[in-house]
């Protein structure tokens, strides 16, 4: 039987092409790769030219005189312009070195994955702490003269997939610098990468750049068949080696387990790190997470990922499916159930070691099996096989890819201490890390409420206490109408009610009559310490009632909690959120480099104009840093400090404090930003000129 793939709503597939079409569309490549090299040097030609025929008007000792510096620095501005244009630095992905004497298994794949696809193997692996599998080879002159090969793959892929998975991603990889398609072809590929990397880069203050962005263009549409034939061609070779079924999963899977990969960062991850905590086993969290979100997983599989960006070079999904389906050769159907991410997941956890509740401290969760996957309070779903996708082919199941590395616990922790540096963080294990978060997250907004209730009271409400005493005197309600003047009065009471459940809360932890129960699918709920019921919505809203205060507090004691207690001093503040950066900016006629944080602006002191190549690879070290330790001296201004912005005219704004000074930030000629830093600074004012 022929293994097929349902397409609904595919769009119009394109022919195949032919050999003798596809080896012209790799000359066309080359040669629009040639043009680029080309349109770079006549760049300087077009410069030279009109000063050399200036200068010949000049006598002879004149021309001599003035020609020599005008030629250096005409040609020498836009040399350094051009080169600026087509060099960046390329980024080393933080990982950890494997060589062949450490996974020889994992070696071989590689090793079997380059021959099938008729080119080196890689000369280096590296093991990475994202869902990623990808060849970057170290070329020259824009990919002309090719370099060091070196093969990214994520741990998380290791984890979750099967050795036929990674076969076929392995073997799409190296694909890409398969003859097949022409001896030229590897070229095209190496210059297609090289521009890809350059072309969104050059500056829009440099000189050289328009007419090479121009080009660059020019020569993304030229190559875009070209590429489109290659990528289709590496789905055929990656068939060829792991299989059709194989294959046609990864295109799948992939983006499935970087979706999946992104919201456990952003969710799991994320607030635990800006409270001041580490996880000790952040991998094996990863794991739990993918078998415990069976659903969302099919879910995300289903989906069609989002459109390509402007240099991508792969088709879209249902295209390269198409094509997998119509030259897959006759192969039986397994019996099978059909096997998606999260099944693979759910024996990869058999097979790796994701740590239960109870572990010793010292197991890894990428270690020996355990019994069960979550914790007591919060188990996974009994079968964490998502529904079976009916367009893939079925297809049985190999060994989990993570059998290829012998010592994978102690890969995992080391790669966690070089992607995950604590930086002051505190290691503890992933039921305290989820509590640390929520309560430092709680705590952080209960120091923004409790700030503005003492502002608008006049004296001082640090603790529940103070706010039950106000509610018993009949002010709070009169506060809370200050605070909030637009609302209507049941609106008033329930914004009121909510931040005081926030603060018994808080103190109901504090007091050890609570505790957080954890769940790896859902919201972490607040429990009494023996897992009952804790209704601190009904005492909040007794308590914010004169009449019934009393009754409020009487219960609370009866509860054990104490409303008197102040946050505990020894406790880690969190981290603010950094959002962007903008470098060499002037603040009160300073140059100064601004951190956007979510609770304010980190003002950084900026470097000469001589350092200015290394302004944005040292505001990233210092947004890195914990704020506590950072060797340079910072201001730090506060939104609730800023009690009106003003921007005068495109980047350049006015800030009046509530000490009463102001502070003008505005952008100078070689301003430049992290990424978002522009986004980040102008949504921070525009939000400080609407809430002030």
């Amino acid at each position: 039987m022929r293994i097929t793939v349902d397409l609904p709503h595919a769009g119009v597939s394109h022919p195949r092409p032919t050999v003798a079409r596809v080896r012209k569309l790799v000359w066309t490549s080359v040669l629009a790769l040639a043009g680029f090299l080309t349109v770079a040097a006549l760049q300087l030609v077009v410069v030279v030219v009109p000063v050399m025929l200036v200068l010949t008007t000049l006598p002879g000792s004149a021309a001599a005189r003035i020609g020599v510096p005008v030629c250096t620095a005409t040609v020498g501005v836009m040399a350094y312009a051009t080169w600026r244009a087509l060099h960046h630095r390329r980024p080393e992905p933080v990982g950890i070195p494997v060589s062949r004497q450490d996974a020889p298994d994992l070696w071989a794949v590689l090793d079997a994955a380059a021959v099938a696809a008729g080119t080196r193997a890689p000369d280096r692996l590296t093991i990475v702490a994202d869902a990623v599998a990808r060849v970057v080879e170290r070329t020259h002159l824009l990919g002309v003269i090719g370099g060091r090969r070196d093969f990214y793959l994520g741990l998380p892929l290791l984890q979750a997939w099967d050795i036929k998975h990674l076969r076929a991603v392995a073997a799409h990889e190296l694909a890409h610098y398969s003859p097949r398609l022409g001896r030229l072809a590897p070229l095209a590929w190496r210059g297609r990468a090289a521009i890809a990397r350059v072309a969104p880069r050059i500056s829009r203050r440099n000189p050289a750049g328009p007419l090479l962005r121009t080009y660059a263009t020019f020569y993304r549409r030229v190559d875009a068949p070209f590429s489109r034939a290659q990528e289709l061609q590496a789905d055929r070779i990656a068939a060829e080696f792991a299989g059709p079924a194989a294959a046609a999963a990864v295109l799948r899977d992939l983006p499935a387990l970087d979706a999946v990969h992104r919201v456990f960062h952003a969710e799991y991850l994320g607030p635990g790190f800006q409270a001041g905590h580490v996880p000790d086993d952040i991998f094996g969290g990863f794991l739990r997470v993918l078998s415990a979100r069976a659903e969302d997983v099919a879910i995300l599989r289903a989906r069609e990922p989002a459109p390509p960006s402007t240099w991508d070079t792969h088709p879209a999904r249902q295209e390269r499916l198409a094509a997998l389906a119509s030259s897959a050769p006759p192969a039986p159907v397994s019996p099978a159930p059909a096997e998606d991410l999260a099944a693979v997941a759910a024996g990869a956890s058999t097979a790796s070691s994701v740590a239960v509740a109870d572990r010793a401290p010292e197991e890894s969760a990428t270690g020996p099996a355990p019994d069960s996957l979550p914790p007591a309070d919060s188990p996974p779903p009994a079968d964490s096989r998502a529904p079976a996708d009916s367009r893939a082919p079925r297809r049985e199941r190999s060994a989990p890819a993570l059998t290829l590395v012998p010592d994978l616990p102690g890969l995992g922790k080391v790669l966690q201490q070089v992607a995950y540096p604590p930086q002051g963080r505190t290691r503890v294990g992933w039921d305290e890390f989820f509590g640390a978060a929520r309560t430092v997250e709680m705590q952080r907004e209960a120091d923004a409420a409790l700030t503005t209730l003492s502002r608008a009271a006049g004296s001082p409400v640090t603790t529940p206490a103070d706010v039950l005493d106000l509610a018993a005197d009949g002010r709070l309600h009169k506060i809370a109408e200050q605070v909030f003047p637009d609302l209507p009065p049941d609106k008033t009471t329930g914004r009121t009610v909510e931040l005081v459940t926030l603060l018994l809360a808080l103190a109901a932890l504090r007091s050890g009559a609570a505790r957080w129960r954890h769940s790896w699918t859902g919201t972490a709920e607040l429990v009494a310490v023996d897992g009952s019921h804790l209704d601190l919505g009904g005492l909040a809203a007794l308590a914010v009632d004169p009449a019934t205060v009393d009754t409020a507090r009487e219960r609370l004691t009866a509860l054990d909690i104490d409303v008197a207690t102040a946050p505990s001093a020894d406790l880690p503040p969190a981290r603010p959120e950094v959002v962007g950066g903008v470098v060499n900016l002037v603040v009160d006629g300073s140059r100064t480099d601004v951190l956007i944080v979510d609770t304010g602006l980190v003002l950084v002191p900026g470097l000469p104009r001589t350092q200015n190549g290394s302004a944005k690879s040292r505001l990233a070290r210092v947004a890195a840093e914990d704020p506590a330790q950072r060797s340079l001296q910072t201001r730090f201004v506060a939104y609730a400090d800023v009690v009106n912005a003003t921007q005068l005219k495109r980047r350049s704004w006015t800030l009046d404090l509530r000490d009463g000074g102001t502070l003008s930030v505005r952008s100078a000629l070689d301003s430049d930003e992290l990424p978002g830093g522009w986004s980040a600074l102008d949504n921070a004012v525009d939000f400080l000129s609407r809430t002030r």
